[in-house]
């Protein structure tokens, strides 16, 4: 049966503007961006094969061309769009957090850190430079590790803040495995860093990991 032969309210579009985006599952949101089906399967239908073969949204959205091109029901022309789409919403989350604005809530330097680091497939060090009124400066990503670590050392971090003048920094990594829980050497590292950005008198406010869906604010749990 034809999407078009389903109850208004079973449509994914139908759906979407009468209940909200929030309201359709990852297949009927993945449908609605795929459009059509193949021969034999709606659109529904594809998407949930996707997802079954993928193993979730974020898998198939980080697939290399090859790979989504050789998928069937898919193409060039569906991972391009898929590129562009995935790309404005990384800038929709960027323009959260601009340089030279004032850090007001903690849910803004998530979203921020978040669009930063959530799709980088490997782990990234990197810091949100602010001044003494928590305007921000800068964001740089200092370090890339491997897929499970990074070297990450003082003297590049001190460098830039003086750079930068910065009066205060807040540290962030992704871990790319999905799970935000820190381990010991994140602990150590931080302390570290700390330590070392004390001596010119820069504040640590936070480091932040980056998983999949979550995040860990070593300030919130009083690890600073």
């Amino acid at each position: 049966m034809s999407i078009r032969d389903w109850p208004d309210e079973e449509r994914p579009r139908e759906k979407l503007l009468a209940r909200g985006p929030a309201a359709l599952s990852d297949a009927e949101l993945l449908a609605i961006f795929l459009r059509v089906g193949v021969r034999g399967r709606s659109a529904v239908d594809l998407a949930r094969d996707l997802l079954k073969e993928y193993g979730s949204l974020r898998s198939l959205f980080q697939a290399d061309q090859e790979t989504f091109c050789a998928t069937s029901g898919l193409g060039m022309a569906k991972f391009v769009q898929l590129q562009a789409v995935l790309e404005m919403g990384r800038r929709y989350l960027d323009e959260t957090l601009q340089r030279g604005d004032a850090i007001t809530s903690v849910a803004e330097t998530r979203r921020f850190l978040t669009a930063q680091l959530r799709h980088e497939p490997h782990e990234i060090f990197a810091c949100l430079f602010l001044d003494n009124r928590h305007r921000m400066l800068a964001f740089e990503p200092l370090f890339h590790g491997t897929i499970d670590s990074a070297a990450v050392h003082a003297r590049p971090l001190v460098k830039r803040a003086l750079y930068h003048n910065a009066a205060a920094v807040i540290l962030a990594h992704n871990h790319p495995s999905g799970v935000a829980d820190p381990s010991q050497a994140d602990h150590h590292i931080t302390r570290r860093l700390r330590e070392a950005l004390g001596l010119i008198d820069v504040r640590v406010l936070d480091h932040v990991i980056v998983g999949d869906g979550e995040l860990v604010s070593f300030a919130e749990h009083g690890w600073l």
